[in-house]
Parts: C-alpha cells; structure tokens; sequence
C-alpha cells in the first residue's frame, strides 16, 4: 500500500468514499432557466434586429483575450477587473471585461483594410472579477453597437438615437439617456493651470460623482475664481439646450467657449429627429477620463438605480493598436434591461407550446408533428400517450392543445381525453397565434 502527504488540491472537498459532490455555480454565476432564458432570448432578438435595420453588422470575437491586448488601453481602459489566467504555455490572458476592446482589436488588425466607417454589433457574455464580500454577478450579457471611422456630431447623435430605438423596440417606455462630454471638464482643468496631481484628482472626483470632493478641490488656493464657480455649478447643470447655453457661458468666462459645441450639435440634430423627450443633458454624466475623449451617454429607467447601458466616444482607443481612428459606441447590459423591463410590467411573454402529439403510431406522430412544425406550430412528441395520457402529458408543458395521430389524421383532444374535433388540411393557424398567449377556452 502506498500513502502520500501530500495535501489535497486547494479548494478540493474531502469526503467519505462514495459520496456524491453536491453540484453548485460557482461564486457570481448562475444558470438561466426555461422562462427566463426564452425572455431573454426575446428581447435580445428584438435588439439585434433594431442594430441590423441600421445596417450594424455582427462579429464575434474570443472569449479569452492577450492580457496585453487589454491593457493596451491604459489603466482606465476598462471600467471593470478582468479575470486573468495563465494558460500552459505561461502566457497571461484575460477573460474580456466588455467587448469594446476586443472590437477594437478586430477593427485594428482583421478589418483594417475595409473601407470605412465600420459599424458592426454584438450580442456576448463579458466577465468582470468583484471581491467575493460584495456579492456581484461576475458574469453579464452586452448588446452592442460600435461605429468606427466615423467622427463628428452626426455620428454621436446616430448611436444615441440607436439606443433609444433599440430600448423602445423591446417594450421599455420610460427611460432616459443622459448625455454629456468629457470635452468640457477637461476644458476647465486645463483652464485652471494647476499642477497635474491636482487635474487628474478632479477628474477622479467627477468621475465617482464625488460632487463635495470637486468643490473642496475646486476651492483650493491658485484655482482662478471663474474656473471654481464653473466646477460647483457645471456637474449639477442638468436639462436641455437651456442646460448647454448655461455650460457655454462658464466655458467663455475661462476662456474655452468651444467645449460644447460638439455637444450642442448632437443635441440639436437629436431634437431635430424626436429624440428629445427621452435625451437630457447632463454634464455630471461622466465616464473613464482615461478611455472616453467626448460625448458620453448612460441610459436609466425607473426602478433601477444604476445604468441600463451606456458608452460614447472613445478616439484614442484604437491609436492603442497603432491604427488611430475615430470611434463610438454603446452596450446595454441585458441582465439590467430584464430588470427594467420587469419593473415596467413590459417582460415579453416566453412562447407557449401549441400542442403535444401522440398516439400509438410512432412513425404518424412524427409527420403530424412535422406538418404542424411547417405551419409554424410549436410542437413537442409523446410517442405512444393517448387519451387522457396524452391531455396530462400536455398539461405538463402548459401547451395549449393535446392532439393524437390515429388512422391517417390528427385529432384534438378535449379535457377527458376524447376526440373532440379533426385538424384541418393544411392545419390551421397556431394556437398561440390566435388566442394570443391566452389560455385556448
């Protein structure tokens, strides 16, 4: 007999021999279930069409990416720790933590030579690293739009108003996308001549909407009184044009006045559109100063006390992967949006079965399923159940109808199991198409 001391792998359970491993998700993961998951297939559907209509196309890229590929973008490249791992050749990866980055990645290397602007769309699982006392799902689903090559107002008003229709398209009635542009804080730093250190605290500050914490940075001595006034008054300015008339008279008094008139265009064209009365301006929406270079945008709803979505415009990003292009986009997380949804009462229906097919002829309750199949029903087989067998068997999946296959036909069945009437040749509309998701009577 042999014994070894060596100790059991970490994290590996000891148990009595024979015991069973009791399964489990792992921490900030979960398994989506049957209604669920048919819910979430709906409304991700209803998002990509809207991406396709607007000519987005769609890319797929590696779960796994080089680490280096995501630290290209600098320490704020992300908004979230990646996962990391080394594989066995010791190189250092990283789960993606959203898909911007591998985007661009793809637009720098693969699609480099395709005559732009590139827009192209995703719907992928991204994965973020949280410490376990915080309780955080580590595992998300984004829904996406990247339009690269193009710059400008129209560009930024053209994802916006995506976003917007996008949310609509799904059922969502109330929300918000608040808009805003790194551009103008950055003005005011500049304009404060102040050491760096000083700068980048400011920045930081805005970005954790530490609100107390610009004002205290704001009021510090070497700071010109104009540029103060505009840090304790800009990150509150909130509402439309009104809002950006008030941000460009701070931004003249230091000697910046064209800070916002890239904002102000993009609000003008999104007005001009109707997409007025679900865009704000709001200059303390702000994102990574590190990683956005002008319009930023978040998306809220009520009930929801963080960000559906959000994105915005991100130049630098691609000089990264040594091909500098202009660049915005977005994603909607799909997990908030289910939230949001729900909190609205707007959660799409999951698709009822039409009916179960049965009856003692195997090779008859597969072409009954089969032709049911091609008009479009829903269709699930119980080979062999008759009668009231095959009513309960229907009952089980919620379908709305029992049908047996018997001598050369398909015939409904009523609650008792009997024969109530003979489907039609071709047969007849699908069930959850004609009663609407209601109970058939």
């Amino acid at each position: 007999m042999c014994y070894s001391d060596q100790a059991p792998a970490s994290g590996e359970a000891q148990r009595e021999e024979g015991s069973a491993v009791r399964p489990a998700t792992a921490r900030g993961f979960r398994d989506v279930l049957l209604d669920e998951a048919a819910e979430r297939e709906a409304v991700a559907a209803s998002l990509v069409a809207v991406f396709d209509s607007w000519g987005y196309s769609p890319v797929e890229t590696p779960v796994v990416e080089s680490h280096e590929v995501m630290a290209a973008a600098g320490p704020e490249g992300g908004e979230a720790a990646p996962f990391r791992l080394l594989d066995s050749d010791g190189e250092l990866l990283a789960l993606r933590p959203d898909m911007t980055l591998p985007i661009a990645r793809v637009a720098a290397t693969r699609l480099a030579d395709d005559a732009g602007p590139l827009r192209v769309r995703y719907l992928a699982p991204v994965f973020r690293e949280h410490a376990s006392f915080r309780g955080q799902a580590r595992q998300f689903t984004q829904a996406g739009v990247e339009l690269i090559g193009a710059n400008g107002p129209a560009a930024d008003a053209e994802i916006v108003a995506l976003a917007a229709e996008a949310l609509r398209a799904v059922g969502l009635t109330e929300f918000t996308i608040a808009i805003g542009s790194v551009e103008v804080l950055h003005a005011f730093v500049d304009a404060a001549g102040m050491p760096e250190r000083w700068g980048t605290a400011v920045l930081r500050a805005a970005h954790a909407r530490n609100l107390p914490e610009v004002r205290r940075l704001a009021a510090e001595p070497g700071v010109p009184a104009e540029v103060a006034d505009a840090l304790a008054r800009v990150l509150r300015t909130r509402g439309g044009a009104d809002a950006i008339d008030a941000c460009r008279a701070a931004l003249s008094a230091c000697g910046r006045p064209g800070a916002a008139d890239g904002l102000a265009e993009t609000f003008s064209i999104l007005e001009g559109i109707g997409c007025s009365d679900v865009v704000v301006v709001d200059f303390g929406t702000v994102r990574s100063f590190g990683y956005y270079t002008g319009m930023v945008m978040q998306v809220y709803a009520p009930g929801l006390g963080l960000p559906v979505g959000g994105g915005g415009r991100y130049d630098r990003l691609l000089a990264a992967y040594d091909r500098p292009a202009p660049a915005a986009g977005f994603a909607i997380g799909l997990e908030r949006l289910m939230i949001a949804l729900a909190e609205a009462g707007a959660t799409p229906k999951a698709k009822r079965v039409d009916a179960v097919v049965g009856g003692l002829d195997r090779a008859a309750c597969f072409a009954g399923a089969a032709a049911l199949r091609q008009a479009g029903w829903r269709v699930v087989l119980a080979c062999g159940a008759t009668s009231l067998e095959l009513v309960r068997a229907a009952e089980r999946v919620d379908a709305f109808e029992a049908i047996e296959a018997a001598d050369g036909a398909l015939y409904r069945l009523d609650r008792a199991g009997g024969r109530a009437d003979r489907v039609g040749e071709p047969p007849d509309q699908p069930p959850s198409r004609r009663f609407s998701g209601r109970r058939r009577p």
